[in-house]
Formats: C-alpha cells, structure tokens, sequence
C-alpha cells in the first residue's frame, strides 16, 4: 500500500508539473477587425521554422441552409477552388503548389475553412488567393457542373460504398427533431442536383463575406507587412449589409428512445448507439467529452478492454462527441465478433456504461484522462496550422479565440463526480438512438 501511494504521490506530482508547464506556454496572437467590413484577423508569430500557415475560416455550416437546399455549404468547400475573376480554372491550386506549399479546406456542422501553409516568404500569394476566394470566386454553371461530379464521388465512396458509411445520416435525422442538424453536410444530391445557379450565387453572397469570417496568420512573418498585406487584398470586399442566417431553434427533448435496423452490405453486425449531449462551451460538455475518452480512448479503454479484449463480443469499439454550437451529441459503436448478435453486444456497452453510473471513475482512470486532455491540447498545437486552425475556431464557434490557452482549465475543473452524473444525465436509454447494423438478406 506504501510503494502504491508513493507512485501515486510521484504520478501526481510529474502530471501537475506537466500541466503546469502546458499552461505557461501560452501562444501570443495578435487581434483586430478591419473597419471597412468586419473582418476579424488575428496574427501569431513563431519563426522557429520559415514558414507559414493561413486559414480564413467561414461561420457557415450545413445548419446554415435550407431545408430543400442541404449540401451548399459542402458543395462550396470544393467550389471556391475553381478560381476566380484573376484565377483561371483550376489555377487556384497550382499557384500554391508551384510556391512548394499545400491547401485544403473542410466543412462542418457549423463552419467551413479554407488553408494554406506555404515557405514564409509566399504570405502575400496565400493572403491574395484567399482574398480572391472572397471577393469575386467563380460561381458558375460550368463549376458547378464539375464540383457536382466531384461531391457524387465522394458521396459514393464515404457513406454509399463504406460498409456503416450510413450511421452518420441515420442517426442525426432521427436525433433531432426541429434543430438543422437533421442532415449531414454532404447533404442531398437530389437537392444539388436541383439548384440553380442563382441559388448558389445566392449562398455565396450571402455567407462567404468578411463580417462571417475570421482571418488567422500564423508562423514566420513580420506583424507591420502582414497588416499592410492583410488591408491591401481585404479591406476594399464589401460586408454583408443584411442579417446573416443563423438558426434559432429551440430542440426539444428527444422523448423517449429511438430504435431502427439498417440492412447494409456488411458482413459483422455493428451498434450504433448515439446520445444527446450538451453544445460546446456548455460546463456539462467538458465532463461528456472525457467520458467518451474514458470509454473508448486507447487499449486500455473501458470498452476496448471489456468487449473485444475480454469478452471477445466486438473486434472494434469505439465512442466519440460530435462538437457543435447547437446541441451535440456522443455515439457508441461497436462491430460485433463472428456469430455474436447485436443484441448481446449492445447489452455489454450498457453494462459499461452502467459501471459509470453506479461505480463512477477510479483515481487512476481520472489521472489518465486528464494526462490524455494535456497530451491532445499540447499536439493540437505542434504545428502553425494546428495553432491558424484553433485560434480560428475558437473565435469563429466560441466566441473567444483566448480559449487556445483557457481550453485546458475547463477540463481541469472537471472531477470524477461530474463524469459519473453526466453518464447518469445524458448517457441514458430516454436521450439515446439506437441503430442496428445488420448484413443484407441474400437476395435470389
């Protein structure tokens, strides 16, 4: 008991040094909003290596759209590379590859981003292409045409083609009721299929506007040049003069439990068990998010252990928090063993997570999560562009781009007890969606 309490002792001691020192790194940034337009930009500095990342990241997502339009804000992910009125077609890429750099961009729930990390001395290219993107992008037919091929695919190959592929869309629209996360941001080819092209211009000029996006530099540059470079290509794009769409709905309760069977072609029959869960920022998301750790986060994780490892049920387990502004939500699964049922293997999660509820969390366990909290945090943040996509985020969703270096202590103020309630809050049959997985019938 001694020798147990002395490691415990020197554990604890090695991990509060360690935080200690992860919150003292703080990463310094620079905010301001131009005043022509709105734009917010924010500048870090770190010339430990020359380069740089840029992101403008949008505060537009699939929520954003209309009912009968879904996919747009997506579908513009892929658009805006097209080009511009000063960029050929599909010389959009081409520019930064041939300066040695790399680009991308991804969509959300709630926000779209566009980046590129190039060698320091392209930062006026970077800052020129994203001004084009905002300013005067191609929103054509031809494009639209060619991106609408390019979505197909990609529909095709994660949600149609992917044994589960599906489980994303099955559950949010059968999660939420009136909230506009009823559908996932690829959306509906019917309904892209169907827009005009004045309907996209429309998206466009709508939300890809400097008052609904957040401009972040990070890396080796001069502040002076940077702000000089940033008002050149930025400040003369006009603002949005009307509102912008945000949705204000209020998501009831989901009243009970809703369970469905989907017939994919699948071999293992896999379960999907999804949660109703509180938006981000929210003190009880802080405590949702490490026990979705606790129950799937490595080898030694709870379901990993129980299921696969010892009761051999499952061959993979896993339990994620899908982050969002509205209200969220945490998904269990597991994909069952040869000749296991999905009703045996979904009887263990419970189990698992019936031990939460009663038994709570040992010390032991609570150390490693917050040890694990620390380690992702201090990763997210390796990179210029892991520091450009916080920073953005942070602002664009949080409303505080600080919380780069605050995040921590939300996780910090967490305690074993706030763990095991949200497990009895949240983690329950009434607030959850349960979707079995099975293989197709043979077919004559």
């Amino acid at each position: 008991m001694r020798r147990l309490f002395q490691y415990s002792v020197l554990a604890w001691l090695l991990f509060t040094g360690t935080l200690a020192g992860a919150q003292d790194n703080k990463i310094a940034f620079d905010k301001y909003t131009l005043e022509n337009n709105g734009l917010t930009v924010i500048l870090h500095q770190d010339k430990s290596t020359p380069i740089v990342a840029i992101a403008v990241m949008y505060h537009v997502g699939s929520k954003n759209e209309d009912p009968s339009r879904t996919g747009f804000a997506h579908f513009f992910e892929h658009l805006l590379f097209e080009g511009s009125e000063n960029i050929e077609r599909g010389e959009f890429s081409q520019y930064v590859q041939d300066a040695g750099g790399t680009l991308n961009a991804y969509t959300t729930t709630d926000n779209t981003c566009y980046f590129e990390v190039l060698p320091a001395n392209q930062l006026e290219l970077g800052l020129w292409l994203e001004s084009e993107r905002m300013l005067h992008a191609k929103v054509d037919q031809k494009g639209v045409e060619t991106q609408r091929e390019v979505v197909k695919e990609e529909m095709r190959m994660r949600y149609d083609n992917r044994p589960y592929g599906s489980f994303r869309k099955e559950i949010q629209k059968r999660m939420y009721k009136k909230y506009p996360y009823m559908w996932t941001p690829i959306g509906s080819m019917d309904h892209l299929n169907a827009a005009s092209e004045e309907d996209y211009v429309k998206f466009y000029k709508q939300f890809y506007v400097p008052n609904n996006a957040v401009l972040v530099i990070a890396g080796d540059f001069e502040a002076k040049q940077a702000k000089e470079w940033v008002s050149k290509y930025f400040k003369d794009i006009p603002k949005q003069e009307n509102p912008i769409y945000r949705p204000q709905v209020e998501e009831p309760p989901l009243g009970g439990q809703v369970r469905d069977t989907i017939f994919d072609q699948i071999q293992l029959p896999g379960v999907f068990k999804a949660y109703r869960t509180p938006a981000i920022g929210e003190k009880d998301f802080y405590a949702v998010k490490m026990l979705a750790q606790l129950l799937s986060e490595g080898e030694s994780s709870r379901l990993k252990k129980s299921l696969v490892d010892e009761q051999q049920l499952a061959i993979q387990t896993g339990n994620f928090v899908m982050d969002q502004e509205g209200p969220s939500m945490a998904v269990a699964y597991a994909i069952c063993n040869a000749g296991v049922d999905a009703q045996t293997v979904e009887k263990a999660m419970n189990a698992e997570i019936e031990k939460v509820q009663k038994e709570g969390v040992t010390e032991e366990e609570f150390q490693k999560l917050r040890n694990q909290v620390e380690s992702e945090l201090v990763n997210q943040n390796a990179t210029v562009f892991g520091v450009a996509d916080n920073l953005a985020t942070y602002e664009v969703l949080y409303g505080d781009a600080n919380l780069i270096n605050e995040e921590i202590s939300h996780y910090l103020a967490v305690t074993r007890e706030d763990i095991q309630n949200a497990a009895k809050k949240y983690f329950v049959d009434e607030n959850s969606v349960v979707l079995y997985y099975l293989p197709k019938p043979n077919q004559p």
